[in-house]
């Protein structure tokens, strides 16, 4: 038992620091993710969705912090509680999720590790079981270091992720897992490989026969029966392949202009997902970046999901020099974690990305 918990300790506290830094790299993505969650169809529950940003610091801070004293054997009893109630309901959103098929991605590992519904619930079992062993073998957690010791690394690492989370908050994602950092090539990212898994789907048709009711399986092809055909169910066996970039849209009157703006070899993007939580105050210096742009033979575009009347009130406010288009809102918040951002790209290649906050780092040459 003592070396089963020693090696449940070591996993456990790895993943779950591991898990935590990289939601604590990007908590308004694991915020998304939890609005999801909290969202009429899902649990129900909107009143909470106000307050995900907030609720995702909370759990990834925590997240880091309990595998860091389950690693150094600091306050073990309040550490193996937390990791079970912790992993508890881990499992039950993961086995909602699988089961009625609601959140494709639990969100885990944010953007670096993409795991499938039922993958997820099958990680969480794994933990909980080695969670339940730690539980139940709590006495043989000995510390690693003095009490004085245990005390001052759990502090630090408070303070260093509260530092970090205000950062990449103020700021964008140190680290950039989706497939818009910068460098990426979006054109590039919609492609799909000749040699790339087709979905392969399950059609059930059926007839009503001289003999009953008769139901055909095939892989699509329609069945020669001698009956009444009824209707047909489809279900999908094994998903096909999905490039990084889909659901990526330049629009406007609905007309899609994505390949022809990306073409552009000096392109600048103010993005916007949603312009009732924009952030109002800072539209002067976007102003004032995006007239220096132009002036230096930029194209400049605004990409928004809020209707035509929203972005017309905002270009008049704020006298904007460019015009907005439609995209997909949880498209601009995958391309970048600010309202709004700003990106400049080279014949769709993002070359610089910057948070609101940051928009003095921008350069036009």
């Amino acid at each position: 038992m003592k070396y089963l918990v020693g090696f449940s300790r070591i996993i456990v506290g790895i993943l779950f620091i591991l898990s935590g830094f990289i939601k604590l790299n990007d908590p308004v993505g694991f915020s998304f993710k939890l609005e999801e969650y909290f969202s009429q169809g899902v649990l129900d529950l909107p009143f909470f969705e106000p307050h995900a940003l907030t609720i995702s610091i909370i759990v990834v801070i925590f997240e880091v912090l309990v595998g860091v004293m389950l690693l150094v054997g600091f306050r073990v009893k309040f550490t193996v509680w937390s990791l079970l109630i912790m992993i508890v309901g881990f499992t039950f959103l993961t086995f909602y999720s699988a089961y009625f098929n609601k959140v494709t991605d639990c969100g885990c590992f944010g953007d670096a590790i993409k795991l499938t519904p039922w993958e997820s619930f099958t990680k969480d079992i794994i933990l909980l079981i080695l969670i339940i062993i730690l539980f139940i073998g709590r006495q043989y957690i000995t510390p690693l270091f003095g009490s004085n010791m245990k005390r001052i690394i759990t502090l630090v690492t408070l303070v260093l992720c509260g530092i970090y989370a205000n950062h990449v908050l103020r700021h964008l994602p140190v680290i950039d897992f989706r497939p818009y950092k910068v460098t990426a090539n979006i054109e590039d990212g919609m492609n799909v490989p000749e040699n790339a898994p087709k979905a392969i789907i399950e059609y059930a048709w059926k007839f009503k026969t001289a003999d009953g009711d008769k139901v055909v399986v095939t892989n699509g092809d329609y069945p020669q029966v001698d009956g009444e055909f009824i209707g047909a169910e489809t279900t999908e066996i094994q998903k096909g392949y999905e490039p990084p970039v889909h659901d990526f849209t330049i629009e406007q009157n609905g007309e899609d202009f994505a390949l022809s703006v990306l073409n552009e070899p000096k392109l600048v993007m103010v993005i916007a997902y949603d312009l009732r939580k924009t952030n109002q105050d800072v539209y002067t210096e976007v102003k004032k970046v995006t007239d220096l742009a132009l002036t230096n033979g930029y194209k400049v575009i605004g990409m928004s999901a809020s209707n035509a009347e929203q972005t017309s009130n905002l270009v008049n406010e704020h006298n904007l020099g460019f015009e907005f288009y439609f995209t997909d809102e949880t498209t601009l918040k995958t391309i970048v974690r600010s309202n709004p951002g700003v990106l400049v790209l080279n014949k769709g290649t993002i070359v610089q990305k910057v948070h609101y906050n940051d928009l003095d780092e921008l350069t036009f040459e």
